[in-house]
């Protein structure tokens, strides 16, 4: 999701969680030594708080040990030994409303800066970044360009891991902003629409919604909401692959994330998208029923 170059200096003064204790944001250090750092060897989730509620937790906490079983990171915590450090975060942060947190998990401190997983034995490192955040939908939309760069095979580095290694998709949003755009529109192997480099893309197709497979993207929660949203609502709903045909003469198209909710895309390769005289009538009918179900 691009982010806005505004700073909330709240958040100069943050608490920081690592490893059960607390630090300053300019006193928060973790080793050189850390997997994560050097070899993007870790699984991270981001977690939005409203009215005093952090959305779906228990969801994002369920992909965040699926993430971590599946690269063999032993996570010797519990779910309500996370949830206890989030809300410790959360008190000592005085934070009630508007804010976001980064859980992080590493394999942890390696003896030697090598890439062997059995040279992290001193147990993960666990830190959670947690910011005055409100919701940033840019309310005049953003512009994606088709880069080159694409979502990989499972066989090479799962697109469904919330990995801490990013730079393919770093490359992508690289590969945007040179081009004047503010985020990637990403392809899968064989040339399908699939996603930007930090959200889930969808189109609207003659009031269908459209998005992708799922094969080759995060699977994220935001968007699992929304695809449930059309089904309770009566929106027509596909998870199918389609080409940037498709895409460039879409009425609608927008991308949904934890922090920007629903987004509005309103130009694709310097293609505007839609129609200004009619606006985007089932992006903001799907905008405001995702506010409904998070304040519910």
């Amino acid at each position: 999701m691009p982010v806005s170059s505004d700073t909330d200096l709240r958040n100069q003064d943050i608490k920081i969680y690592i490893n059960g204790k607390f630090y300053d944001r300019s006193e928060a250090k973790i080793s050189v030594f850390d997997s994560g750092f050097l070899l993007g060897d870790g699984i991270w989730e981001g977690i939005r708080l409203v009215n005093n509620k952090w959305l779906f937790l228990d969801e994002h906490l369920d992909r965040l040990y699926e993430g971590c079983k599946a690269i063999d990171l032993n996570l010797d915590i519990t779910p309500e030994d996370i949830k206890i450090a989030i809300n410790e975060t959360q008190k000592i942060n005085k934070m009630h409303d508007a804010a976001h947190a980064r859980l992080m998990i590493t394999r942890g401190d390696k003896i030697k800066p090598f890439q062997q997983p059995s040279l992290s034995n001193k147990g993960i490192n666990f830190v959670i970044i947690m910011e005055h955040s409100e919701e940033s939908p840019n309310s005049e939309g953003i512009a994606l360009v088709t880069v080159p760069q694409v979502r990989g095979l499972p066989t090479s580095q799962d697109p469904k891991l919330n990995s801490h290694s990013k730079l393919n998709c770093v490359i992508a949003c690289i590969q945007a902003n040179k081009a004047g755009g503010d985020e990637a529109l990403m392809l899968d192997p064989y040339g399908f629409v699939n996603t930007t480099n930090s959200c889930n893309f969808f189109i609207v197709k003659n009031k269908q919604v459209w998005t992708s497979s799922g094969d080759y993207c995060m699977n994220g929660i935001t968007r699992s909401k929304i695809i449930l949203l059309c089904k309770q609502n009566k929106i027509e709903v596909h998870e199918k692959n389609f080409s940037l045909v498709d895409v460039y003469s879409a009425q609608e198209a927008f991308i949904t994330g934890t922090l920007g909710s629903l987004t509005q895309v309103v130009s694709i390769d310097d293609r505007y998208i839609g129609n200004k005289e009619i606006g985007w009538p089932v992006t903001e009918k799907l905008r405001n029923l995702y506010i409904e179900l998070i304040h519910a």
